[in-house]
């Protein structure tokens, strides 16, 4: 797959997604598994999930990256790939009416679904902006946290998406990411796969090469704060157990 087709893919299904209709994700491994359950499962509590508007959590994560952010009243925080924008919600209850809380998604239809839920929620300070994390419509240095749930692996060019992140952060600013990496080698079958590519299996890079990107991109105290083996690895569409996992990450731009 070349990475017009992949983009075309994941937006298309992540497109169906936002609208309600038939369509997977990185949630595919859950089967039955309500989106609830599934926060559950990755980190969310019960007080972020009765906290944001309902709607918002699709149950797409695998991990909670705001859970590790330690966000201050009067910040400004950056989602890369804020689908319906639950992340974005939690981010804007800790930096308060004072702060500000930025999500660029590349689907419409996902960018639309979040700003009907930031307006029934009454979030004034979020904002949802329609752009690609590898060429994102936001200001150089002007972001203090960026966070990324489960989208990276999604992306064809990731360390671009590194470089970017690293561009809008201000000097000692940081950055938590969940996000899938392959822990072994992948089948061919499944590592050529446009569903798995969706299913964030087949776009995931292994554990070394991404943490290296991070490295190459300019950030340091790289912190491995969680990792645990994914449970939509198993069964479904591909048959035994994949070698992926879940990480989340922890780093910071150094001051000059």
């Amino acid at each position: 797959m070349d990475d017009t087709s992949v983009k075309t893919a994941v937006k298309e299904a992540y497109g169906r997604i936002a609208q309600g209709q038939n369509g997977c994700g990185c949630d595919c491994g859950g089967g039955s598994t309500s989106a609830e359950e599934t926060a559950r499962s990755i980190g969310y509590s019960d007080r972020e999930l009765d906290q944001a508007p309902a709607g918002a959590n699709l149950g797409l994560g695998c991990g909670n990256p705001t859970a590790i952010t330690d966000l201050q009243p009067g910040e400004r925080v950056l989602d890369l790939g804020s689908g319906a924008g639950f992340d974005c919600f939690l981010a804007a209850d800790a930096v308060g009416a004072t702060g500000r809380v930025i999500g660029v998604d590349m689907t419409p239809a996902m960018i639309d679904k979040a700003r009907h839920n930031a307006d029934r929620g009454g979030y004034r300070q979020v904002e949802f902006r329609l752009g690609e994390i590898e060429d994102l419509p936001v200001t150089d240095g002007s972001i203090d946290a960026v966070i990324s749930n489960c989208v990276i692996n999604l992306a064809p060019d990731k360390e671009r998406v590194f470089r970017e992140a690293q561009r809008v952060l201000r000097p000692g600013g940081r950055m938590m990411v969940a996000d899938i990496v392959l822990t072994g080698d992948l089948p061919e079958d499944v590592r050529n796969s446009e569903t798995a590519y969706v299913d964030c299996v087949a776009g995931a890079a292994p554990r070394q090469e991404y943490l290296a990107t991070i490295k190459a991109a300019g950030f340091q105290e790289i912190e491995i704060m969680n990792t645990a083996g994914d449970p939509g690895a198993k069964g479904d569409q591909h048959s035994g157990s994949l070698p992926i996992a879940s990480i989340t990450i922890r780093a910071v731009k150094p001051r000059p």
